[in-house]
């Protein structure tokens, strides 16, 4: 009989497979669906020189306002509501991390080069515009009758990936509701391990909730480990689950006002654990009780 991988892990254990100077990418987008427990373990830890690869949310600017960002690949870093993340901004804006700012399209295409193996995809976007040259991006010419000049978007390999999901297994069978899915299939193809916490950790999903396959986003093949972390996104949205908490981002976002020394506010956005944290915004309940964003 085959053995059946047990890929229960702690979020402890899971940063501790992290190494400084990772390129990490972090699934989810802006304010919805980021894995905010595991990016707070990483700003409990010691890691630093981190190449992060996101649509960026919160989990950009704090890791970059802790300083644990050597060089930022993105297509925004926004909360959506508040269209420019404060604290990646002062970061941005002091020129403490190297960037290669991306169209959201090229961003996807780079991914999905990686996911393929492929050492670049071929793509008409960004033609026409600053973000080849200023990204030292090169072009290729079809070999086919048309001669067309496209970008050469190159693979945006990942040493590890993490996402936030509704529901796992123990195996690493992962889903994901809701309709704001975006593209954490592909982080999860373009790194060499992918790390998912999950909202609910169950027994084997495809004999108890045969009705949601639809749902898997990703092969178990590509996840590496999943831990157990409800209320894990927040302060950003978890559908059906939970909505954003926008006090607590705007909160977060006045503590980035002048003079916005993150050591000082560190505690509190942060927390010595993910149970004081949680506590410190009502428990689980309350973020439970958070509603969905209406669009």
């Amino acid at each position: 009989m085959a053995v059946q991988l047990d890929k229960r892990m702690s979020a402890a254990e899971i940063v501790g497979q992290l190494r400084d100077g990772m390129t990490l990418g972090i699934g989810g987008w802006g304010p919805r669906r980021k894995p905010m427990a595991l990016v707070r373990e990483i700003l409990r830890s010691e890691l630093k020189d981190l190449t992060i690869v996101a649509y960026g949310g919160a989990d950009v600017g704090m890791l970059c306002a802790a300083g644990k960002v050597r060089k930022l690949v993105y297509a925004f870093v926004s909360l959506d509501a508040i269209p420019l993340e404060p604290w990646f901004r002062k970061a941005r804006e002091a020129g403490q991390v190297e960037v290669l700012e991306l169209d959201e399209g090229m961003f996807q295409w780079g991914l999905k080069a990686a996911a393929f193996r492929l050492p670049f995809l071929p793509t008409r976007v960004g033609l026409g515009t600053d973000l080849a040259e200023l990204g030292g991006l090169k072009t290729v010419q079809s070999p086919y009758a048309d001669g067309e000049v496209l970008i050469a978007m190159p693979a945006l390999r990942l040493d590890a990936a993490l996402i936030h999901v509704n529901r796992s297994d123990w195996r690493g069978n992962v889903q994901v509701f809701g309709p704001d899915v975006y593209y954490d299939e592909w982080f999860a193809r373009a790194a060499a391990k992918t790390y998912a916490s999950c909202e609910r950790l169950v027994d084997r999903i495809e004999d108890h909730y045969p009705e949601d396959a639809q749902a898997n986003i990703v092969e178990r093949s590509f996840v590496t480990g999943v831990v157990e972390l409800p209320g894990g996104a927040h302060p950003s949205s978890m559908p059906p689950h939970y909505g954003w908490d926008m006090k607590a981002f705007k909160a977060y976002c006045d503590a980035a006002k002048d003079p916005g020394d993150w050591q000082a506010v560190a505690d509190r956005f942060v927390g010595a654990c993910e149970a004081d944290y949680l506590a410190n915004h009502g428990g689980k309940e309350a973020v439970a009780a958070l509603p969905l964003p209406i669009f």
